[in-house]
């Protein structure tokens, strides 16, 4: 396996958007982020299984998550306003429509929701959870705003018959999710 890296990730890889598409801008149609996520993961699962697909874009969602929040979302004062603010940066920038629907945080436990997902909303039944990528996701953002790991589980999908995708959050030194 090779060890050199081509293209270790930092924000700047996004690049300036109002230099590159001055345009265009930032939009772009769904089918073309999905369009790369499927074909994506399917060269992964081809190559490496379904559980390393899987691990990846877990892994995956959770360093994009660590960096949306430091160049998104930012420190907040409580978690109350962390939560406000993803909800008006989710719907805002399209991301889906963020609910909470349980809230134990001495406990370190949450239900969330995310309706109108990117990932899946829309797609036929399939009988899997497939929002993998928005498991780190999630994960990268409350591990950045808590300073403690979280795992996370899909529950509930949109591919499942659903139409929210939800998500168990579990602080890791609780164990579960």
């Amino acid at each position: 396996m090779e060890t050199t890296r081509k293209y270790p990730f930092t924000w700047s890889l996004l690049g300036d958007l109002s230099i590159g598409r001055p345009n265009l801008g930032p939009q772009t149609r769904l089918e073309v982020y999905r369009l790369m996520q499927f074909t994506l993961r399917d060269v992964i699962e081809r190559g490496y299984g379904g559980s390393e697909a899987d691990r990846i874009f877990r892994d995956a969602g959770k360093l994009a998550g660590a960096e949306f929040f430091a160049h998104v979302v930012g420190p907040q004062p409580n978690l109350n306003a962390f939560i406000s603010r993803l909800q008006q940066i989710f719907e805002e920038m399209g991301i889906g429509i963020l609910r909470v629907e349980k809230s134990d945080p001495e406990k370190g436990h949450f239900v969330l929701t995310v309706s109108e997902d990117l990932d899946c909303s829309g797609l036929p039944e399939s009988d899997l959870e497939i929002c993998k990528y928005d498991e780190g996701f999630i994960s990268g953002l409350l591990e950045s705003f808590t300073g403690k790991a979280f795992n996370v589980k899909e529950i509930d999908c949109w591919c499942t018959g659903e139409r929210t995708c939800r998500f168990e959050v579990v602080a890791a030194e609780q164990g579960g999710a």
